[in-house]
């Protein structure tokens, strides 16, 4: 598997001196959401990952501003998002936050991006409401799998345990910032070496953020465990199921040093996605849109193209 099985646009992309800042955001129907300058172009959604933020997707925003207009919010209890009123981080919460913000957009069908956590999010939501969803890109997407993941931390399996996590979040605050964002950085990236210095004081002020919220442990030890119940879900709720139903022209991406969500399952979410096309980049980890956002650009920018032409000829 190669970047080349995926055809890339050769469509001009957006450019920007220097690193790109956060996109400027505001609360939005109970989360934050980020949103690059309004062109009139089509709208698009970006649901970041499990532990993960709306800055998460600043460079790939940035690239296609004037293809799409962005937006990215943070999910219940996570960025600058309070946390659920229902106190629940099941993965269906994470779903209803989604969707309410697309009913409250009016705008229509969207190109809706989603990566890990995010990637399982709206895997759920294009199948349930394929009216919402006009294209649908997964960067590594959190589809249900019980093996065991080269390189992860032993002890994430831990934290699906009361007791255990409350342990495990009383020693991880025992660590810097500094510290806590390396080990993301150092888990999630292929070439962590490559991850300017700007990124990095970010990732840094992120975990400082999320450690001075009551919230911010809970949100992330409450998601992994609403996603794993995901996982273990049957009959018409499954997400394997779902993503069979799901119609829409179909983007996934991995990394193939992603220690997260294995690329060794992208052959499984091209066989059960009926319209997609897979792009495997070598050297990358679990966050493609941060470490080679140009290349999902384009892959992106392709598979509209693509969809656009087919509907020309029908």
């Amino acid at each position: 598997m190669s970047r080349t099985e995926v055809r890339l646009s050769d469509a001009e992309l957006s450019s920007w001196e220097g690193l790109l800042p956060p996109w400027p955001g505001a609360q939005e129907d109970g989360v934050f959401v980020r949103r690059t300058p309004a062109t009139g172009a089509e709208p698009a959604l970006f649901v970041h990952g499990l532990g993960g933020a709306s800055t998460n997707w600043t460079d790939l925003m940035g690239l296609l501003a004037g293809h799409v207009d962005g937006a990215a919010l943070d999910l219940p209890g996570f960025g600058w998002s309070e946390p659920p009123a229902s106190s629940s981080y099941a993965l269906r919460t994470h779903v209803r936050a989604v969707i309410a913000l697309l009913e409250h957009q009016d705008l229509g069908p969207v190109h809706l991006f989603g990566n890990s956590l995010g990637g399982a999010v709206s895997t759920r939501v294009a199948a349930r409401r394929p009216d919402l969803v006009r294209t649908l890109t997964l960067v590594s997407p959190a589809l249900p799998s019980l093996r065991p993941r080269r390189g992860m931390d032993p002890r994430m399996p831990l934290l699906l345990l009361p007791g255990i996590s409350t342990l495990l979040s009383r020693r991880l605050a025992e660590t810097t910032p500094e510290q806590r964002a390396a080990a993301v950085i150092d888990l999630c990236f292929g070439d962590p070496s490559a991850v300017p210095e700007e990124r990095r004081r970010e990732a840094v002020e992120e975990v400082t953020r999320r450690s001075q919220v009551a919230h911010g442990e809970i949100a992330f030890t409450g998601s992994l465990r609403g996603l794993i119940g995901a996982w273990l879900e049957r009959g018409q709720r499954n997400l394997w199921r779902q993503a069979t139903t799901v119609r829409v022209p179909t983007l996934l991406v991995w990394g193939t040093e992603d220690r997260l969500v294995d690329v060794s399952l992208a052959p499984k979410a091209l066989a059960a996605f009926p319209a997609s096309r897979l792009l495997v980049l070598p050297g990358v980890g679990h966050v493609a849109q941060l470490e080679d956002p140009e290349t999902v650009a384009r892959a992106f920018l392709a598979l509209c193209e693509d969809s656009d032409a087919q509907r020309a000829r029908a």
